[in-house]
């Protein structure tokens, strides 16, 4: 069975979980978006890193999306959830490939 880009599932988690809590106007269901793309993407870490990797990407995810609210004051918002979505995808695609 094909493995799941957890980077790209991370990035995806947070362009989609705002972009939901955006177009439907209920920032909670975009939360719920944010948390099971975060969800899948911690188990495919693990599964590909182990579990300090996992933890220390899963710290990173919900601090880029802490990060991008200050961050969306000075660049705006898409820019802004762009720019940690991509760093998230970074720093995944660094750990999981240094661990195969």
């Amino acid at each position: 069975m094909a493995k799941v880009p957890a980077a790209a599932v991370a990035a995806s988690g947070l362009v989609g979980g705002y972009a939901v809590a955006r177009w439907t106007k209920k920032r909670p269901l975009g939360g719920v978006a944010l948390a099971a793309a975060g969800s899948v993407a911690a188990y495919e870490w693990n599964l590909q890193a182990g579990p300090r990797a996992a933890a220390g990407l899963t710290a990173a995810y919900v601090a880029a999306f802490a990060g991008s609210h200050p961050l969306a004051k000075k660049v705006g918002a898409w820019p802004a959830v762009f720019a940690v979505a991509g760093g998230v995808a970074a720093a995944s695609w660094a750990v999981t490939h240094r661990a195969a």
